[in-house]
């Protein structure tokens, strides 16, 4: 699954590795975030329908459906399984409307199970690049005010073997090259697999990252000496 991730850079580096036209229409204002966390308002990048131009927006983490009486739920969607987002209620519309999007990340965490200590881990290109995670999004009418609320999802499929011992789960993330597919007019189902490049780095960050109040660059840090042998200790039970 995907709970936490980073995204810290500015919106016009996201907007050029993108795809954005960021002359057309102003970039968002977004702080960053390296320890983003659901209910926060982070950057997707989307496709309109009719022009099929890409802009970069902001929008609320945790799906909340149309057909939802209030917003309360979407804390609980934050995720969607690749597997079932075609027929599942509460992402079936969005999915059958093609509002998918692209979800840019530095990176995100990931806490092997069963530990007694919370070791986060930080999984990234290991040449620095983005991750073009995909996601969906959702329009929702308040009903008392009129007022739209915009959200998205994360789509998840397996982990590789690599981040199995981290979680069975991992972000559906978008090799380059296929991100023209996952946000056009076809069926991008046989995209949503594990990532299929082999430059991910794992790496033992701080202790930090398990508070979601707390932010900043260190977050991201690599542990060192026996501070990181035993978090990778951690991480060689797990396997």
């Amino acid at each position: 699954m995907c709970g936490r991730f980073v995204q810290h850079g500015a919106p016009i580096a996201y907007a050029a590795q993108f795809g954005v036209d960021s002359l057309a229409e102003p970039l968002p204002n977004a702080p960053p975030r390296f320890n983003a966390a659901p209910t926060q308002d982070l950057m997707v990048v989307r496709r309109h329908p009719e022009t099929g131009a890409r802009h970069l927006s902001v929008l609320r983490w945790g799906l909340v459906p149309s057909f939802s009486k209030d917003a309360s739920g979407g804390a609980r969607l934050i995720n969607a399984r690749a597997e079932s987002v075609a027929e599942k209620p509460s992402f079936r519309a969005a999915w059958r409307a093609r509002r998918r999007c692209i979800v840019p990340a530095e990176g995100f965490y990931e806490w092997p199970p069963g530990a007694k200590v919370r070791q986060p881990f930080f999984i990234g290109r290991d040449d620095g690049r983005l991750l073009a995670l995909a996601g969906l999004w959702e329009g929702w009418k308040d009903p008392a005010t009129g007022h739209w609320l915009r959200t998205f999802s994360i789509l998840t499929c397996a982990a590789d073997p690599r981040l199995r011992p981290l979680h069975g789960r991992m972000p559906v993330i978008l090799a380059e090259e296929d991100i023209a597919a996952f946000l056009g007019e076809g069926d991008p189902r046989a995209l949503l697999r594990p990532y299929p490049g082999g430059d991910l780095a794992i790496r033992p960050v701080s202790l930090r990252v398990n508070a979601v109040r707390n932010e900043g660059a260190d977050l991201m840090a690599p542990l060192a000496g026996e501070t990181a042998a035993a978090a990778l200790r951690l991480l060689e039970g797990a396997a």
